[in-house]
């Protein structure tokens, strides 16, 4: 029976700043949309339960990968985190309904979004639980075709950042729409950099992600790319206040997560570039939210 801190390791808690930096970037688009500073014109509580459907979904879709590449066999030699299934250490079961747990709480609590604002939202809560377990779940799991990338920037891009926006100010703008942009580079990059450093073993198993597909070259510019353009949507912002030119501060942690992929580093040397993307990404979305609340 695995231990609680291997529950802990299992659930990825360096992923965490994918489901926190698009809440916290939306609730800064939803302040900018309010044109108001004071905190009465947004709705808190809402942003609340944003933040926690956003990380019961993350937490959710990684014991479900924990799953289901542990079932195919694909985590039985891996270089990241320890995977619960594929080490032995929990039921495959046990994995599974953790899962599902994790898909209940965003459930419960996006259906009080939607009660409180829009019914439709219901509809974008399925899509987003669905897309998490087929991620790798199912016969045929879209993250074994190359379009995890795509997923990620969907979801914890676009929808996580423009839903927050929209059900913190009942509204959403182009200020929200390039934030979403930005976070869903982010949110691409760390996934994107995880299956460059995972290539020889998604290889071997026959998990085709885009890396694969792309090839170790390839991948690497595509990495650089995706984090070029949160700089340039700071410029851009800067249009709305000069204030959101701190989101430049991000690029020195940019430039040290990129450091390894632009010098060919592979297997555990990408672990940092993993991990400081996930900062970067955190420290732009915060820069942001703070200079869209006051400028």
């Amino acid at each position: 029976m695995a231990t609680a801190q291997q529950w802990i390791q299992g659930a990825r808690p360096h992923t965490l700043p994918n489901a926190i930096a698009p809440v916290v970037a939306g609730v800064g688009a939803a302040a900018h949309a309010a044109g108001e500073l004071s905190a009465g014109d947004l709705s808190w509580w809402r942003a609340g339960l944003a933040l926690l459907v956003a990380l019961s979904l993350i937490v959710g879709v990684n014991y479900a990968n924990d799953y289901s590449d542990g079932i195919r066999g694909t985590d039985d030699d891996r270089v990241g985190p320890m995977r619960l299934v594929g080490s032995g250490a929990a039921a495959p079961a046990a994995v599974k309904r953790a899962a599902f747990v994790c898909f209940g709480v965003a459930a419960v609590c996006g259906l009080v979004l939607a009660i409180s604002t829009a019914w439709w939202l219901v509809a974008v809560g399925a899509v987003c639980i669905a897309g998490a377990w087929f991620y790798t779940g199912g016969s045929t799991p879209y993250g074994y075709l190359g379009f995890g990338e795509v997923a990620v920037f969907v979801f914890f891009g676009l929808v996580a950042v423009l839903g927050t926006q929209f059900v913190t100010a009942d509204t959403v703008d182009w200020v929200g729409l390039v934030c979403a942009i930005a976070v869903g580079c982010f949110s691409s990059a760390v996934l994107v950099v995880n299956n460059l450093r995972d290539i020889p073993s998604d290889t071997e198993s026959g998990k085709i992600t885009l890396a694969v597909r792309l090839g170790d070259a390839r991948t690497r510019i595509l990495f650089g790319a995706l984090l070029t353009l949160p700089l340039v949507v700071s410029v851009a912002l800067a249009g709305v206040t000069w204030w959101a030119l701190i989101g430049l501060f991000a690029a020195p942690l940019i430039w040290v997560a990129s450091g390894p992929v632009r010098t060919g580093g592979i297997g555990p040397a990408l672990i940092v570039s993993l991990a400081t993307t996930g900062r970067a990404m955190l420290l732009w979305s915060v820069a942001t939210a703070v200079a869209l609340l006051v400028g």
